[in-house]
């Protein structure tokens, strides 16, 4: 791995300050006392300062015109406005020293957000959950953002200065702590980060590093430049900064397809490249992931190991937007695309991972959609039936559980945590909480008007039918509506759901992690009657079996004899009952 260029750096006497800034003419270090930095070749400002110890606080002047934060930042502890930290990563006293992660067929995944995931919002509150975690059979921890972001609260996809975890949350230590207590728990940490733009508050770089951008717009803001060097350098020493000084175990890359790169400059290829780099030095897995609505099935692989330009898997909107239309029979917007018949889409992703791999797809504007998926191992698509967005992007941030049967929700998660996917669960899921997750944020002024403005344009129809119930992002009850409703797991409502998923994640742990490297994509078919049948060859040569009744009414069912054993689901008779759903593995 090359030395990183970005961010200050502790030195045997002192501190190291960089600062890529082509479009300035001069750069003062406001530390103690201001002092000049020398240019370099091409933009470069450095100094190095004597007897600076970590804990010190400093900004960039620029043209003796604005004073701004370090955009390598390793922490901001009064927000983006305010001045950085120097941070000694080499001080934080690691526990899990011999931890190198877990194989990627084990992967479990539950999304959450930091600040709402507890009462007090902290990464250090966060360590009392993680028994829960491991005891309901997840794997993996997957935080939404934390770059660093404008205001006390965000989704985090607004984030402006990407190496510094936001301190609304605690410290760098308190993060490091949280990370080190789920490795001794055996509990791998993954991160989403965000590559596609900056938020639109708290961004300098448009002043004093103006070839960042294109002319070019994304849905947030101007496109990033990854043609220059320096840009794509300042993304792939970003991720190496999360995984290495943070020890995260993975990496979830948001909405790839809204990288633009002019030119076709490689930069998933790279950054991939890199972290196989680091996997391979460290011998540590590592596990890189995408959200690309572009469903290009060539990214994916995820049996290399260590990464070398591949990812080793996709969050599959697909198969959740199928599910969805199936459970509520919602159609608006891209869920139009499911409606014709979701249960036959669903068939198509148990049977060959994206439903979309090269149809014309209305939402899209009638463009192609996809690549063929079939020849992927089912272990590179990551399935869920809730996240973040398809939760906070309804207009009251309900969840599934307020607009769902619960038993069909039962048979889906049934679906979901057996198939030989990654399956991934939203925070709560687990007990099935019905504390809704809105959009939130902590704009002021013009910009929190815009944000209402946008919303409004952009959800038309939510605040025609619900007006004033629709909640308001910018307001701070908003925020506090999302908090999880940890005792509702106690209610028997979230013990009965808290005990099915416990069961469901043991017996997946058992019978499927063992087999599923390996594993090869079969058949899958949704009958006119609604019965769904699918199987996949497991890696030792078994052939797991899915037999569901996805709807609201028995079906009558040939038996047939089956070799091998059921390991979900309850004795199969010539009448299947309403959302039932069996499991077997057989000989093949």
């Amino acid at each position: 791995m090359s030395e990183r260029q970005f961010g200050t750096r502790l030195t045997a006497d002192g501190a190291s300050f960089r600062l890529w800034a082509p479009a300035a003419k001069r750069v003062d270090l406001l530390l103690e006392k201001s002092q000049p930095l020398r240019r370099g070749d091409d933009g470069w400002f450095s100094t190095e300062v004597a007897g600076v110890k970590a804990g010190a606080r400093y900004k960039f002047r620029i043209d003796d015109e604005i004073d701004v934060p370090d955009p390598a930042s390793a922490f901001q502890p009064d927000d983006v406005f305010g001045p950085s930290e120097v941070i000694d990563h080499a001080a934080y006293p690691w526990r899990a020293s011999q931890w190198r992660g877990r194989p990627w067929q084990e992967t479990v995944l539950i999304e959450a957000h930091v600040g709402t995931f507890t009462p007090e919002g902290t990464y250090r509150a966060m360590i009392d959950k993680l028994d829960h975690l491991v005891a309901s059979g997840i794997t993996a921890l997957e935080l939404m953002p934390l770059a660093d972001f404008a205001g006390s609260r965000n989704w985090g996809y607004d984030g402006v200065l990407w190496y510094a975890p936001d301190s609304a949350y605690g410290r760098p230590e308190d993060l490091k702590t949280l990370i080190d207590e789920a490795h001794l728990r055996g509990l791998m940490v993954h991160l989403d980060v965000v590559y596609n733009h900056f938020g639109p508050e708290g961004n300098y770089l448009g002043r004093y590093a103006p070839s960042f951008f294109t002319d070019a717009q994304t849905p947030w803001g101007p496109v990033i430049d990854y043609r220059r060097p320096r840009v794509r350098a300042f993304a792939i020493e970003n991720a190496l900064h999360w995984l290495s000084e943070y020890r995260f175990d993975g990496l979830r890359f948001d909405a790839v397809n809204n990288i633009f790169e002019p030119g076709d400059v490689p930069l998933l290829h790279d950054l991939s490249l890199a972290v196989g780099d680091l996997a391979a030095a460290t011998g540590r897995h590592i596990h890189l992931v995408l959200e690309n609505g572009d469903n290009i099935a060539s990214l994916l692989d995820p049996a290399q190991e260590p990464p070398r330009g591949k990812y080793r898997g996709q969050w599959n909107d697909d198969y959740h937007h199928a599910w969805h239309v199936l459970l509520t029979g919602e159609a608006k917007g891209y869920y139009g695309d499911y409606q014709r018949s979701p249960r036959r889409d669903l068939a198509r992703a148990l049977g060959s991972g994206f439903v979309y791999q090269g149809e014309a797809a209305a939402f899209w504007g009638g463009k192609r959609r996809g690549e063929p998926s079939g020849f992927l191992p089912p272990s590179a698509f990551v399935n869920f039936l809730q996240n973040h967005d398809q939760i906070g992007n309804r207009a009251l941030g309900d969840r599934l559980e307020n607009i769902a049967d619960p038993k069909a929700i039962e048979a889906a998660l049934a679906v979901t945590l057996l198939a030989p996917n990654i399956p991934m669960l939203f925070m709560g899921e687990e007990w099935g909480s019905k504390a809704p997750f809105p959009f939130f944020c902590d704009f002021h002024g013009d910009l929190a008007d815009a944000v209402r403005k946008g919303r409004r344009q952009e959800y038309d129809w939510a605040y025609a039918k619900y007006g004033n119930e629709v909640p308001d992002p910018l307001d701070l009850s908003t925020f506090k509506s999302a908090v999880l409703d940890w005792e509702a797991r106690n209610e028997a409502r979230g013990k009965k759901r808290l005990a099915l998923v416990r069961q469901l994640l043991a017996i997946r742990q058992r019978e499927i992690v063992p087999r599923l490297a390996g594993a090869t994509f079969g058949e899958a078919h949704a009958a006119d009657n609604c019965l769904l049948t699918a199987h996949w060859r497991m890696g030792d040569g078994t052939r797991l079996r899915l037999l569901a009744n996805l709807s609201n009414s028995e079906i009558a069912h040939q038996q047939r004899e089956t070799a091998g054993s059921q390991i979900w689901g309850d004795d199969i008779s010539d009448r299947l009952p309403p959302w039932s759903v069996f499991w077997h593995l057989d000989a093949g």
